[in-house]
Order: structure tokens, then C-alpha cells, then sequence
């Protein structure tokens, strides 16, 4: 038969029954150690695991404070690179102005002379070049020296060329006109209209834009050699003689055809 375990009773020392709830000796109560409790372990590792969680957030803390002290140092050295980047740039965006803007004064003072003197001198010439255009139909260069001649208009050159660059004029539209007034008032022939728009003592109109003229003119240059050889025939020269002028280079320049036209049919 096994031995019982025997432990001391806490209150009379006299030994006892480990499995005992009551010491035979003295009466006391026989109560396990709390440590032999289960409730204890429990609470003792619910302890254990509060500890090691608040251990874990501390080291979590301090990291988190580490890491946010790390980044606050960082930021600050950004914060003076970019104050630094900032006050070069400014510095740098000073010069610039500085720079751009001084050289500027002078040529505006300038703009503002050459302002007033095209308000005045250069706007009259401008005004006077495109009437001769427009209403007397004017080539270029007749139009530059009526406005630089001293019996004409008396601008000065630098007007005269302001004024020429600053029209707007189709010149070849001029000399369609001039051709149109040659050919209905003065029945001339296509080859004498051609001279006179060309002439530096008649129209001035360059040879392109007189050829231009030529051709589109609608004229009936047979009607204007008949014109021509009736008022040749009042001044009572033969048909031979007004044959002779409405062919002539130094006269008419009429073609041989429109010329016998013209006698052909006269009264």
C-alpha cells in the first residue's frame, strides 16, 4: 500500500495529509498553495502577455519617434536646400529682370518718338498716297514722285517711302484703269497705251503690270483707229496721210489691219 504524501499543516505545524482539507490536529483549514491554483497560471499569463504587448507598442513607439525624429532633420535640410534653391533663383530671376528690362527704357522712348512721328508727317503722306491711288489710279513710282516733288506734295523721302510700304494697293488693278481712260477718251491703240503706261514722262507703271493692263483690256482697236482717223480727217489730211499716221511708230502704232480699217471707213 502506497505511502500518503505528507505536508506540515501551516497553522500547528504537525504533519498531515497532503490530500487533507481539514488538520486532524487543530482543526485548520488545510488550503492549497495559490500557486498550485489554475486561475493563477491564467492570471499570471494574462500578465505575462499585457507585458510583452506593451513592451512590443513601446518599441513600437520609440521607433515610430526614432523614424519621425530621422524625418524631421531630413525635412529641415530640405526646407534650407529649397529656401537656398529659392533665394538663387530669385537672385538669378533678379539679374534677369534687371537685364531685360534697363534696355528696354531707351527703345521705348524710341517707339514713342517714332509713334509721334508717324501721328503726323508719315500719316499725311500715307493719306495723300493712297488718294492718288484710288482716285487717280496711280502707279507706284508716279505716286512717290508727286509726294517727294517740290511742285507736288513736298514730304520728305522718308514719308514718301512710309507711306508707299504702308498702302495697300493692287497696282496692276492701276494700270487696268489707266489702260481703260487711254483707250475710251484718247482711242489709243493697244501698242501706244503699252508706251504710255510705261513712260518715266507718262505713267510709270512697271512693264509687268502694263502688260497686265494690255491684256485684259476689252477694246475695240479697229473703232478707236477709225476715232483717231476721223480726227485726223478734220484737220483735212488725205487717207493716205492718215493711213501712214495711225501706223507710225513715232505716231499712233496701230496695226496695218486696224489702220485700213480706220480709212475704209471713213465719210
Amino acid at each position: 500500500m502506497e505511502n500518503k504524501k505528507m505536508i506540515p499543516c501551516k497553522h500547528c505545524g504537525q504533519e498531515i495529509a497532503a490530500a487533507a482539507k481539514i488538520c486532524p490536529h487543530c482543526g485548520a483549514k488545510n488550503k492549497k498553495p495559490v500557486f498550485k491554483k489554475w486561475w493563477f497560471w491564467v492570471i499570471v499569463a494574462v500578465i505575462v502577455c499585457a507585458a510583452a504587448a506593451g513592451g512590443g507598442t513601446g518599441t513600437a513607439k520609440t521607433t515610430a519617434e526614432t523614424d519621425e525624429a530621422q524625418k524631421k532633420e531630413v525635412s529641415s535640410g530640405e526646407t534650407v536646400s529649397k529656401d537656398t534653391s529659392h533665394t538663387d533663383t530669385a537672385e538669378v530671376s533678379s539679374k534677369s529682370i534687371v537685364e531685360v528690362v534697363v534696355p528696354e527704357q531707351p527703345e521705348e522712348a524710341e517707339n514713342a518718338q517714332e509713334e509721334e512721328k508717324i501721328s503726323s508727317e508719315y500719316k499725311s503722306a500715307v493719306k495723300k498716297a493712297e488718294s492718288y491711288a484710288q482716285i487717280m489710279h496711280m502707279s507706284k513710282k508716279g505716286i512717290y514722285d508727286q509726294l517727294t516733288s517740290e511742285y507736288g506734295e513736298q514730304f520728305t523721302k522718308e514719308a514718301a517711302d512710309y507711306a508707299m510700304e504702308h498702302v495697300d494697293i493692287d497696282w496692276n488693278a492701276n494700270a487696268l484703269k489707266k489702260a481703260e481712260d487711254y483707250s475710251n477718251t484718247m482711242h489709243m491703240s493697244k501698242s501706244g497705251i503699252y508706251d504710255q503706261l510705261i513712260s518715266e514722262y507718262g505713267e510709270q507703271f512697271t512693264k509687268e503690270e502694263a502688260q497686265y493692263a494690255v491684256d485684259h483690256l476689252e477694246a475695240d482697236y479697229s473703232a478707236n483707229a477709225l476715232a483717231k482717223a476721223k480726227s485726223y480727217q478734220d484737220m483735212d489730211m488725205s487717207p493716205s496721210a492718215i493711213y501712214d499716221q495711225l501706223i507710225s511708230e513715232y505716231g499712233e502704232k496701230f496695226t496695218k489691219e486696224e489702220a485700213q480699217y480706220a480709212v475704209d471707213h471713213l465719210e
